[in-house]
């Protein structure tokens, strides 16, 4: 080849070199590659991811308010519902109280009424099969002369927790409440 380049004028053989030069690059081209390292994005991106943060962080805080004010206003609504319905139930207890008890009064009445007219020794016998409870209730609201008369009918022992019950009730050291 160093014949063929010596045949061409100068200028020639000048461009050819360029040329080739430049083939040879476009073929290699780690050959005359520089070695550039980019400047760390560190700095810059963790400037970025700051600045962002900042820029968003009153809206995350709002919107996260806002959830817990939904979530807190959903348990409200959840608990305003409970206490309706504990009102409600609350009432329809009240209610089935107050006739327990009218209906209670008026049997006791009419309980009281009954054994009233029985014999003592009858009514001592129909008593003892009761609750003791029940029994000294209607004891108590008896004439004194006619339960002391049952009382005497009644076996001793029976006489005895009925006599218990009652004076327990008249207690005033004794709680009204059960415990």
């Amino acid at each position: 080849m160093t014949g063929t380049m010596d045949l061409l004028p100068g200028k020639s053989r000048r461009t050819l070199l360029a040329a080739a030069g430049g083939a040879l690059m476009l073929v290699m081209p780690g050959a005359f590659a520089q070695d550039v390292t980019a400047p760390p994005a560190e700095n810059g991106a963790t400037n970025e991811i700051q600045q962002f943060c900042t820029n968003i962080a009153d809206a995350a805080r709002d919107q996260r308010y806002l959830l817990q004010r939904k979530d807190l206003e959903t348990l409200q609504a959840s608990v305003d519902e409970r206490i309706a319905t504990l009102e409600k139930r609350r009432a329809e207890y009240e209610d089935w109280l107050k006739r327990r008890n009218d209906f209670l009064k008026q049997a006791e009445l009419g309980l009281v009424d009954i054994y009233k007219t029985m014999k003592p020794d009858a009514a001592a016998g129909k008593l003892e099969m009761v609750r003791p409870e029940i029994a000294a209730a209607i004891v108590m609201k008896l004439p004194a002369r006619q339960s002391s008369l049952i009382l005497s009918e009644m076996s001793d022992e029976k006489a005895a927790v009925l006599t218990n019950i009652i004076s327990s009730a008249s207690d005033p050291n004794t709680s009204k409440e059960p415990s």
